[in-house]
């Protein structure tokens, strides 16, 4: 059956055909074309961008500096450079876009070009923290499952997985699950810690990924994105009863620890 085989499809005449990787073609562009900011992007910017998450990361990364950190999906390097910037010392990363090897591998020298379900699949039980940024999202549901049980199995006794992804209960979710076609599905923080759960990851928390105060502009900021989400918590109130997971930023982080 046609349906049982997702790398078949049908022609015109009816004719069984083999259906293009459409991944290998957005991927082999994805810097130039999805992100060209980052290409050209100083250390200024690297350093802004690594500071506002380092604030939404309080409390979750590993307290030894020496702990074994690998950062999948890593794209141009940025997960690298916050965590090289907050003293960690054993940083690796790995994206299947070759684009992004040049300027990843001028933060950390320990990039590789592979798929990341290979890559995991190599390294059972290494590594203290696995952070995946905007990276699930990009995963078919059954590709998912076996994408974070090989993160589990990567991951030592009491290491964390951190993931940031698009927020599906937020107004704007729609927009960020639908404005890259190598999306393939969306999360809200109840079935995100669902689908951990069944990787066999516990102690799932979620975070917003809100305006960080560094100044007089982003001080009004943070003001005016606590009354807005007053405004979402109240409508959500008024709705169904209650606030739902009170995660309401268009993406949000996830933790999970793997006993």
């Amino acid at each position: 059956m046609i349906a049982d085989a997702p790398n078949l499809s049908r022609d015109r005449k009816g004719a069984v055909v083999p259906v293009a990787d459409y991944r290998q073609r957005i991927y082999s562009s994805y810097g130039s074309e999805k992100m060209r900011d980052w290409l050209s992007r100083e250390e200024a910017g690297y350093k802004r961008w690594a500071t506002a998450c380092l604030a939404r990361l309080r409390g979750w990364l590993p307290a030894r500096k020496d702990a074994e950190c690998l950062d999948i999906g890593c794209g141009p390097g940025n997960i690298l450079y916050t965590l090289r910037l907050d003293g960690y010392q054993n940083i690796r990363g790995v994206d299947r876009s070759p684009q992004w090897m040049d300027v990843a591998r001028k933060i950390c020298p320990h990039v590789d070009c592979d798929d990341v379900r290979s890559y995991l699949e190599s390294y059972p039980n290494s590594f203290d923290l696995i952070t995946a940024f905007d990276l699930v999202e990009h995963f078919r549901k059954d590709e998912l499952l076996e994408l974070l049980g090989l993160a589990a199995q990567a991951l030592k006794p009491g290491g964390t997985l951190i993931l940031q992804t698009p927020n599906a209960e937020s107004p704007w979710g729609s927009m960020h699950r639908y404005h890259d076609l190598t999306h393939e599905i969306s999360f809200d923080p109840h079935s995100l810690g669902h689908v951990l759960g069944l990787a066999g990851l516990s102690g799932f928390e979620a975070r917003e990924c809100g305006p960080v105060v560094r100044g007089g502009a982003s001080f009004l900021r943070y003001l005016l994105w606590k009354t807005i989400w007053a405004l979402l918590a109240a409508w959500n109130l008024a709705e169904v009863g209650s606030v739902g997971s009170g995660v309401y930023t268009r993406v949000f982080l996830a933790k999970a620890v793997k006993l």
